[in-house]
């Protein structure tokens, strides 16, 4: 698979999930729903200053640790890519890596920029050591409510599908309120969750050819070296 096509494949995810992110942050209130289809697909504005799907690691420490470790991954990513391109590899399994970066670059956008570019977002409260919100529309463009590599990641895709309330005789969580599927995410999360999932199921399919590939090599090679040691 050409270099040009895997390009094409991240540069649509990417733009696509940071034209959604800066819609929703400069037109939607923070914490702000709106149905799609219905309640079970809403656009839910919320902005998370940890790891994908709401998950949270540490404070501003654990935050910065996070923001450089995408960076270390798009770098490392991107050599990545150019090598299993260069050698071949299963079209799919490229594709599925591609998707991987593409998330993990548009994620990385949002945490390293989005503090400098937008003038508001969740700030960290030295108090109580809580990530705080905010009123009223970001606007783009104005003085940045953070530094580099402190900016938030926006998610906004709600799917909760199925609502309801555990029974009463179970353990632990009974009379509970359930949901699924609870996290919101963004088209980033989306894509790193489509190419590591294909990947674990058609994970056969992808390295066999791979596989049989290396194996012919090796059987070619091992033939002409008895080729030239008969010829000798």
């Amino acid at each position: 698979m050409k270099g040009k096509h895997i390009a094409f494949i991240i540069a649509l995810v990417v733009i696509a999930d940071q034209a959604l992110k800066i819609y929703i942050k400069t037109h939607f209130a923070l914490n702000d729903p709106h149905n799609v289809l219905g309640e079970k697909f809403q656009l839910y504005f919320v902005e998370n200053p940890g790891m994908a799907y709401g998950w949270k690691f540490g404070g501003n420490w654990g935050k910065l640790a996070l923001t450089v470790f995408r960076l270390v991954a798009v770098i490392f990513g991107t050599w990545y890519l150019g090598n299993i391109i260069k050698q071949q590899f299963h079209k799919g399994f490229v594709i599925c890596a591609a998707l991987i970066y593409a998330g993990a670059l548009g994620n990385l956008l949002d945490s390293a920029f989005y503090g400098l570019i937008f003038d508001k977002g969740m700030t960290m409260d030295v108090y109580s050591k809580e990530y705080v919100g905010y009123a009223g529309l970001a606007i783009l463009g104005k003085q940045g409510y953070a530094s580099f590599l402190h900016g938030n990641v926006v998610d906004m895709l709600y799917f909760p599908v199925i609502r309801g309330q555990f029974p009463k005789w179970m353990p632990f969580w009974g009379e509970q309120h359930f949901e699924f599927f609870r996290p919101i995410f963004n088209l980033a999360d989306a894509a790193i969750s489509t190419g590591v999932l294909t990947i674990l199921v058609f994970q056969k399919r992808f390295f066999r050819q791979r596989n049989e590939e290396e194996n012919n090599h090796t059987g070619e090679t091992k033939a002409l070296v008895n080729d030239e040691s008969q010829v000798s």
